[in-house]
């Protein structure tokens, strides 16, 4: 376990690595120039050119993306003289447009990501599992064939129609509850999940529909095998056959697709969180997309790829817990 524990955090830290070599590289051989944009348009050639000197701009490609590595483990101080600006660990460089630290930018906006993410989590597995499991059971039923087309109509439609027509019929129309807006746990905890609601359904609808059909395939499968027939036939209760023997071991696949989601939508559900008007990552990645904030642009991307590279980790580790059968391999 030690061993493949290295192995991984190495593979990982050389996926992060390479992610952002691309990154950088890609944001350097854009026609937009830093300078310009932290100086601003008025300024004149002379002042630009001392911008960029500051900024360490007119050092090689390679210099530049050594000195960011390094400052997101050790710090650095950007600027010389007068103009020198310590930037502490992590460092991912000053936003454009605000001037603050973009390491303090992600993390006040994390929470409200995170709540989003957990929330619409625990939302989308208990319906998808739900729906999964039942229709598993009644195959070739009525009801198996109800939910599959539920299933296929939920996913067909939009996230962004979704969020509207929820917004427009609780919100306008029932006035069952406000208008959403983030309020923090520990202030009010029923506030919080009352404001979270919508945008919890409105990506639990999309993505459920996914885990429901990958459930059904898997549960039907693992019941069909040898030593679920065997439990049958010792007289276990059919709970327990469908619970421990047939849906554990069906869980794996639905592990690694969490993984992948959880991830992603810890970086921020960018079409979700504008619409409602969180303030998360995704509604900071796609502010500062529109404004051209490199620096918080970079760090967004990643923020989203550790979470995704680190949520696969788990997932792994995770395996032999599901399924005993993992730890022989």
């Amino acid at each position: 376990m030690t061993a493949f524990l290295i192995r991984r955090l190495l593979g990982i830290a050389g996926t992060l690595l390479v992610i952002c070599a691309v990154t950088f590289t890609i944001f350097y051989l854009l026609p937009s120039d830093p300078a310009v944009q932290f100086c601003g348009k008025d300024c004149a050639p002379d002042q630009i050119a001392l911008v960029r000197k500051q900024m360490g701009l007119d050092a090689p490609l390679i210099v530049q993306f050594g000195r960011y590595v390094l400052a997101i483990f050790a710090g650095r101080t950007m600027g010389t003289g007068q103009y020198a600006v310590h930037c502490g660990f992590p460092c991912f460089g000053y936003s454009f447009q605000s001037g603050r630290p973009v390491w303090d930018l992600m993390m006040d906006r994390l929470p409200t990501s995170f709540s989003l993410a957990i929330g619409a989590a625990a939302c989308w597995l208990l319906l998808g599992l739900g729906a999964g499991v039942v229709s598993a059971l009644r195959k070739n039923t009525w009801v198996d064939r109800t939910v599959m087309v539920a299933t296929i109509g939920a996913a067909a439609v939009p996230v962004y129609f979704t969020a509207m027509i929820l917004l427009y019929v609780v919100v306008t129309v029932l006035g069952l509850i406000p208008y959403p807006r983030y309020v923090d746990f520990s202030v009010d905890p029923v506030g919080w999940a009352q404001n979270l609601l919508l945008p919890w359904i409105t990506l639990a609808l999309a993505t459920a529909a996914m885990y429901a059909r990958m459930t059904r395939s898997s549960v039907i499968e693992t019941l069909a095998e040898p030593y679920v027939r065997t439990a049958r036939a010792k007289g276990l209760r059919e709970r327990k056959v469908v619970g421990k023997h047939g849906l554990r071991p069906a869980l794996t696949a639905v592990a690694t697709m969490l993984g992948m989601d959880l991830g992603s939508l810890l970086a921020g559900a960018m079409i979700t969180e504008s619409l409602f008007g969180l303030p998360g990552v995704g509604k900071l990645f796609a502010d500062s997309l529109n404004k051209s904030d490199q620096p918080v642009v970079m760090g967004i991307t990643l923020l989203a790829s550790f979470f995704i590279v680190t949520s696969n980790l788990v997932v792994d580790l995770l395996y032999a817990w599901i399924d005993p059968r993992a730890r022989l391999s």
